[in-house]
């Protein structure tokens, strides 16, 4: 069993920061990716940044400059900081894990609950 428990969403105003962690636990081998996804109400879930093993980053453009994916493989976590959020940044997020949980096994992808982040004044 593995599970992938998101916190530190809320409300913020605009301009204002917020941090999310997303730490997996249960029977894990090793990590790949990582990565923080958004759902705004009546659209499409769509990525917000990966990182990969590596620690490269990939980050969609409109967050570019203003959120930062990081990520402690000792505690199994990733994190996403976000700065000078706006109100369309609403939204729930998600974060998802490549995990592979035996040696010589292949990875699976693992979902969060979700946590959501309102940005209103």
């Amino acid at each position: 069993q593995v599970q992938l428990v998101e916190s530190g969403g809320g409300l913020v105003q605009p301009g204002g920061s917020l941090r999310l962690s997303c730490a997996a636990s249960g029977s894990i081998f090793s990590i790949n990716r990582m990565g923080w996804y958004r759902q705004a109400p009546g659209k499409e879930r769509e990525l917000v940044a990966l990182i990969f093993a590596g620690s490269s980053t990939k980050y969609a453009d409109s967050v570019k400059g203003r959120f930062t994916i990081s990520r402690d493989n000792a505690k199994k976590s990733v994190y996403l900081q976000m700065n000078n959020l706006q109100p369309e940044d609403t939204a729930v997020y998600y974060c998802k894990a490549s995990i592979i949980r035996f040696y010589n096994s292949r990875s699976n992808d693992y979902w969060g609950q979700g946590i959501q982040v309102t940005v209103s004044s």
